[in-house]
């Protein structure tokens, strides 16, 4: 049964839809930072963890939508380092909930042909994690409708940190070009960024993709992320597609 919210989302994500449909100007990777999972727990009376456990659903909704609308990437900012700082009772929640659902849907976004990457540092996370997502990278490995870039104990300072690393231990392979330096990302092969939105009011980027979002366009929405639905994401590519990239050129006019 839907809920009266989500049958009016799922009448205004097929108005947006068609006129999506009509849109030449689509980003080709669009990355989220999701955020908002506690406070709206709170405003409901409810454990930070129910928060997490809502943000699953508009997960699902949003990588639906991005299928519907041909979005190749899709990246998603699930756990950063700075997330060690919390409580460890949630740390171990969102890091369970995170394997649960990647066994849950794994079968079904194989269908969709999602392909998975885990992208961030390995280094302290659960054997169990790190397992569940090789399994999964592995099983999906062939798709290509959709890449799906799920970002755990990640931070884009640690990123560029790490590649200057590899840098200082052989120095003289290394030449002092862009594309040289991007090898040594997590991702070299993932383009970066078109769209980059940030649900729950908050005007920052919070050391996500930094060297990838040197020209990306932001999108800031005061949605919690739980109530982040399809209509919203399809808002906000509508946006995106009014905008002009000069990427430090001049405007065509």
């Amino acid at each position: 049964m839907f809920s009266l919210n989500e049958y009016l989302d799922e009448i205004l994500s097929r108005y947006y839809h068609f006129k999506i449909k009509k849109l030449k100007n689509l980003p080709s990777h669009v990355a989220i930072i999701m955020d908002g999972n506690g406070r709206w727990a709170k405003k409901r009376g409810l454990p930070r963890t129910a928060g997490h456990r809502a943000a699953t659903r508009s997960i699902r909704k949003i990588i639906e939508a991005s299928l519907q609308s041909k979005i190749r990437y899709l990246s998603l900012f699930a756990f950063s380092t700075e997330n060690w700082k919390r409580p460890k009772e949630e740390v171990d929640s969102i890091l369970k909930l995170i394997e649960e659902q990647l066994k849950e849907n794994l079968e079904e976004l194989n269908s969709n042909g999602v392909k998975i990457k885990l992208v961030g540092s390995r280094r302290n996370l659960p054997e169990f994690l790190i397992k569940s997502f090789e399994e999964a990278e592995k099983k999906t490995s062939k798709n290509d409708r959709l890449t799906l870039y799920m970002l755990i104990n990640y931070s884009g300072r640690r990123e560029i940190l790490e590649a200057v690393e590899k840098i200082i231990e052989n120095p003289d392979s290394f030449e002092a070009k862009e594309e040289k330096f991007r090898e040594l990302l997590y991702e070299p092969e993932m383009p970066d960024p078109d769209l980059i939105i940030r649900t729950s009011g908050e005007i920052r980027i919070s050391n996500f993709y930094l060297w990838q979002s040197a020209y990306s366009e932001l999108y800031f929405t005061k949605t919690l992320f739980p109530d982040f639905k399809k209509s919203e994401f399809f808002k906000a590519l509508m946006d995106y597609s009014r905008r002009k990239r000069r990427f430090g050129g001049l405007a065509e006019f």
